[in-house]
Formats: C-alpha cells, sequence, structure tokens
C-alpha cells in the first residue's frame, strides 16, 4: 500500500480563521487537503450559521475538504470523570450516553447547514461504547490515536499516530533513544524524522495543526516542512473522509 497524508487542522475558531484560511492557502499550492476537526459547541460561544468560520467550512467542502465532527461539547468536562479524561469528551462513554451525545451533535451541524459521517474524538480518544454508537448512528469513519477506523462495511483499522509539532500525540517520544533537553527545535526535528520515515515506508502521515500555534513563523514552517517531506517521500495527499485514495483523486 502506498504511503498517505492526512493534514487536519483543529482549534479553528474565528480569532484563528484568518492564519488558517493563510495556510490553507500553502496546502492548496501543495495540492493537499484538509480535513477540518470542528466540535459542534467549542468551549467559548455557539457557532452561528452565518458566521465567518462556518461560511468558510461551507465553501471548502466542495472543493474536496472533509469535516470531522470533534466530539460535541468542549465547554463541558464528563461527570465523574477523572484524570487523564478530562476534556476527553468520549473517551471513557457507554455507548447510550455517547449515542446521546452523537445525536446533539449532529442536530446541531445541521441547524449549522452541515453535515458529517466522519468523527475524531477530543484528544483522539474513544471508548468502545463510543465505536459501537458511531456504528448505530450510521458514521463511516472514526480517526483515534491508534489510527482510521471504518465502520461501515468490512470494518478495517488502518494504523498511523497523530503527529503534531511537539512530537507524537499520548506522549510518545518522536524519536527513538535518549530525548536531549526538549527544546523546540529538537521538537521540530522529530516531526520531520517522523513524517518522513513513515512515508519512506508507505505508511500512513497523519499529521495535526492547532490553528492557534499557526500565528507562529516557526510553527508554520515546521509543518509545512513535514508536509513537503512526507509528499517528496511518495505519500498521497487524502482525508479523514476518504482516507484511502485512488491514483485519480491525487
Amino acid at each position: 500500500m502506498p504511503a498517505t497524508l492526512i493534514v487536519s487542522i483543529s482549534g479553528v475558531s474565528e480569532p484563528t480563521l484568518p492564519a488558517s484560511i493563510e495556510f490553507t492557502g500553502e496546502l492548496d499550492a501543495r495540492l493537499a487537503p484538509v480535513s477540518w476537526l470542528l466540535p459542534p459547541r467549542p468551549r467559548e460561544g455557539r457557532h452561528r450559521a452565518d458566521a465567518p468560520l462556518i461560511r468558510w467550512l461551507r465553501s471548502r467542502l466542495p472543493v474536496g475538504d472533509a469535516l470531522v465532527m470533534h466530539g460535541f461539547d468542549h465547554a463541558v468536562v464528563p461527570a465523574g470523570r477523572s484524570w487523564p479524561y478530562r476534556r476527553a469528551e468520549f473517551a471513557a462513554l457507554p455507548s447510550h450516553e455517547a449515542t446521546l451525545r452523537l445525536i446533539a451533535a449532529t442536530r446541531t451541524l445541521d441547524d449549522l447547514g452541515l453535515s458529517s459521517e466522519v468523527f475524531a474524538p477530543p484528544r483522539w480518544l474513544a471508548s468502545s461504547g463510543t465505536l459501537t454508537a458511531l456504528r448505530r448512528r450510521g458514521f463511516r469513519v472514526c480517526a483515534d490515536s491508534v489510527g482510521i477506523r471504518r465502520l461501515n462495511g468490512s470494518e478495517s483499522l488502518l494504523r498511523g499516530r497523530v503527529l503534531t509539532p511537539g512530537g507524537l500525540t499520548a506522549g510518545v517520544r518522536a524519536v527513538d533513544g535518549p530525548a536531549p533537553e526538549s527544546t523546540e527545535a529538537w521538537r521540530h526535528r522529530g516531526l520531520l524524522l517522523l513524517a518522513s520515515r513513515t512515508a519512506r515506508r508507505g505508511g500512513l502521515v497523519r499529521i495535526d495543526v492547532d490553528a492557534t500555534e499557526l500565528h507562529r513563523a516557526s510553527t508554520r514552517q515546521v509543518l509545512l516542512d513535514a508536509i513537503d517531506a512526507a509528499l517528496d517521500a511518495g505519500a498521497t495527499p487524502a482525508t479523514y473522509r476518504l482516507p484511502l485514495p485512488t491514483p485519480l483523486a491525487a
């Protein structure tokens, strides 16, 4: 199987939209679509159907980007949950609770003129009950900390951890061996190495971009360098909606 590159943008909001649009232009030049991780209810306030962010997302979907339902309500902590489940809304939910949240999330997106059959839980942590609820609700894909799960038909798992400028998610080190003093430059080198190495091995390269960090020129550049490294190593751009691209889709 050839290498695949999926770039997602999370943390997008009205204040971070201008930087996200600028970064998307860089990805468009590389023919790399974006998977937008949108919480139906963000941590602060609520989305409006006529807001610039929602209008922007509607304009991006017809050109090949993907909308990913990113949990439901980021403003609350699930009752009775303790660390490490704080802010990981779907990490420990039974199926009936997850189903109720998915129903509410779907209705919220409907009110915004949006819809999605793709789900990514906060902090990429999904309980087995959440996976059951997603299947019953007709979701096609769940992107979690392990990889990308195709939920309909013959189910399968495309393994691949999420890469960020801070390394791998879930506290995994970006490179093997003892780490030098934790510096931004070292973390960035780890991202480049992992993106390039995974692509050369024909793996799944998942790079998540935190929109709140895009105002930093150094972060933007290392993300673009990692994306270029994966593309140069032969990775085919894809989205979470279509995680197995065909040659024609490229």
